[in-house]
């Protein structure tokens, strides 16, 4: 039973949860809770009204109702999962889509999905084969009048690619720039302290091409790692944190800068503050911080120092250590 971060997963309580992770324990899917049963839903699907809850409310409910969804060594460090024998299905994007593409559905959000699809198929050459519709279309729990398209793209370089190809088209074709009205929105509900200032915050989001606006509907360019790009095996790797580090250095590989985690590979690194140690990557757990350096360019970092062993011992640092990510950041070194 196989699943991957954008899949959700439908279970045998009548619950949807999406999958945030490409390794999973061998008895549950890592998988975060997104819509639950609810007779005063403003969500429906075959007769039956849901509701999209919250983190607190996630952990609310299942704790209440459901707790052989949470495990952890202790009650402070519960993670979500669906256990196997709870499993009911397994929704995949690149499934969605295909059945979308050979239906004719009167319906104004997955005729954007539709031609969304063809501009990347004969824009940017990726097959639909290698692309995908997840978020609350899904599931099929989406609002025609207020969901944004959730666009999936399986492959790290087929997202490099439908990210190049958005940035030349952009506002030349269907396929729009977001509004200031959106990045002041955005701004305020993800920076709650100074490490950005709003000015800053809309140029790194701007240059990304990572989100856009097509026929008036909000679009994400997400990135899924195709089958044979996973590796590894929940577990095997042990983490030790070792207190706050901030560096200078040059990024050698962005390819998995929208993965998650996003990943940065770095050299010619400089400690500024911290333990003086080998320092080998980046990795960003928030989104802000996701897509945030190129190859080549020079940047400043400031998060937790992580040591990690498995059969050998490395070390990175890690930025989105808390939902805020408060003082932690990535920054171009000299922002032109």
């Amino acid at each position: 039973m196989r699943a991957r971060a954008r899949d959700f997963i439908y279970t045998k309580d009548n619950l949807f949860f999406a999958t945030t992770s490409y390794l999973h324990p061998e008895d549950r899917i890592l998988s975060f809770l997104r819509y639950i049963p609810d007779p005063n839903g403003n969500r429906s699907k075959n007769g039956q009204r849901y509701s999209k809850v919250d983190s607190k409310q996630a952990y609310d409910f299942l704790g209440s109702k459901y707790p052989e969804y949470l495990f952890g060594p202790d009650d402070s460090l519960k993670m979500m999962g669906v256990p196997l024998y709870k499993v009911e299905k397994i929704l995949k994007p690149e499934e969605r889509l295909n059945e979308i593409l050979n239906n004719s559905y009167n319906d104004e959000l997955l005729k954007k999905v539709v031609k969304l699809a063809g501009v990347f198929h004969d824009q940017a050459g990726i097959p639909y084969s290698k692309m995908g519709v997840s978020g609350s279309i899904l599931p099929g729990l989406y609002d025609p009048a207020v969901s944004d398209i959730d666009f999936v793209f399986y492959g790290l370089k087929n997202h490099r690619k439908a990210m190049d190809t958005f940035g030349e088209i952009k506002d030349k074709s269907d396929l729009r720039s977001i509004g200031d009205e959106y990045w002041a929105h955005l701004y305020e509900k993800r920076i709650k302290d100074d490490t950005l200032s709003y000015e800053e915050f809309q140029w790194y989001e701007k240059r990304k091409n990572n989100r856009g606006v097509i026929d008036g509907t909000l679009f994400d360019i997400l990135s899924t790692r195709d089958w044979d790009e996973i590796t590894g095996k929940y577990g095997e790797e042990k983490y030790e944190s070792l207190g706050t580090v901030k560096i200078e250095c040059k990024v050698s590989n962005a390819m998995a800068a929208f993965d998650n985690p996003a990943i940065y590979k770095i050299e010619d690194v400089n400690i500024l503050e911290g333990q003086d140690v080998d320092i080998t990557e980046i990795v960003s757990f928030t989104h802000t911080y996701s897509g945030q350096a190129k190859e080549g360019e020079e940047i400043i970092a400031k998060g937790r120092l992580e040591k990690i062993t498995d059969k050998n011992v490395r070390y990175r640092l890690v930025v989105g250590t808390t939902r805020e990510a408060l003082d932690e950041y990535i920054k171009l070194k000299d922002r032109a």
